[in-house]
């Protein structure tokens, strides 16, 4: 952890001035709601509406001279493979981004409007991201991994970081966990610079294999289900580096059920006027399960998303 800890604050400098600080916002709606005194990390604000753009901007500002020059190969359900895209953009880098054939549209159609190369592959995204990873072999082009990478891992901390900078007094912090790269990060951070903060990670019910691994002392496989949690849905890579990470630093683990992330989109919609995507949306239900146990403490939820189609969306918050 020590030297993950030295990667966050080198990338914490390193990724500006491509990467803004975001925001940390009072939500006077939530905070009726559940009694506590809640902040929301708007990191759905972000150029490409997601937390991705800090690891993948990280990475590529990693990569020497020849690799730079060669580009980069990805794989991604949509806002890794769109903060890549940017990233390489920014930086005169070639990107070429695997998708499965179930991402969302509307994030395949805006990881193409950077200029990025996509190549659609039949299966779940796991199929993906190991035909990316062959891929990158054969033309011999550096991987930027959606989250096991410790530069990968090391851009998402940055979050923690301002956290710590902008409420240093948080009693607790809620993340939606699927790889682990931003609960990792994030955790890192805050062991290190907030250390009384308890990081919460939250899954949905549908898709919750690094919970299932966490439980077992291993990844395993577990099924997985249509969730309205799409950034966060997939299985973790055998041997993925933030594993060990995440056993380190989650403090408490909650999982909660399609009803309640969408009642939790509706909430922001209704209390903030945000759109939010399915995965922030599990953040917030997080928080709304175990309210009680917070009441009358200080908490951050991180919003980490809005890529969602309209009608998605739409249809989530009439539930």
């Amino acid at each position: 952890m020590a030297d993950l800890f030295d990667r966050i604050l080198a990338a914490h400098t390193g990724i500006r001035p491509h990467v803004p600080v975001t925001t940390l916002e009072h939500s006077g709606h939530l905070s009726a709601e559940t009694g506590c005194d809640v902040w929301l990390k708007t990191e759905h604000l972000m150029p490409t509406g997601s937390f991705k753009v800090r690891g993948s901007t990280n990475k590529i500002r990693t990569l020497g001279e020849e690799g730079r020059r060669a580009g980069v190969v990805t794989a991604s359900t949509g806002n890794h493979g769109l903060g890549v895209a940017r990233a390489g953009a920014l930086a005169g880098v070639d990107v070429t981004v695997f998708v499965s054939d179930t991402a969302v549209r509307s994030k395949v159609d805006a990881i193409r409007a950077c200029g990025a190369e996509v190549v659609v592959v039949d299966g779940p995204p796991l199929a993906a991201e190991a035909q990316a990873r062959r891929q990158s072999e054969h033309l011999g082009k550096p991987y930027v991994a959606p989250y096991n990478d410790l530069d990968t891992m090391a851009g998402q901390g940055t979050l923690g970081v301002e956290l710590s900078e902008q409420a240093p007094d948080l009693d607790a912090v809620f993340v939606c966990v699927g790889g682990g790269g931003l609960i990792g990060g994030v955790g890192t951070a805050l062991k290190k610079l907030s250390p009384a903060t308890r990081v919460v990670g939250v899954w949905p019910e549908a898709s919750r294999v690094m919970l299932d691994s966490l439980l077992a002392g291993r990844i395993v496989e577990t099924p997985e289900y249509e969730t309205l949690s799409d950034g966060s849905a997939g299985a973790v890579e055998e041997g993925s580096v933030t594993f060990p990470v995440c056993q380190e630093v989650i403090d408490e683990t909650v999982t909660v059920g399609e009803d309640e992330i969408a009642r939790a989109m509706r909430l922001v919609a209704d209390g903030e006027r945000w759109m939010i995507e399915g995965a922030a949306g599990v953040a917030v239900a997080g928080l709304l399960r175990t309210a009680e146990r917070y009441r009358g403490k200080k908490v951050a939820v991180v919003l980490c998303g809005r890529n969602i189609a309209l009608a998605t969306f739409l249809t989530a918050i009439m539930l």
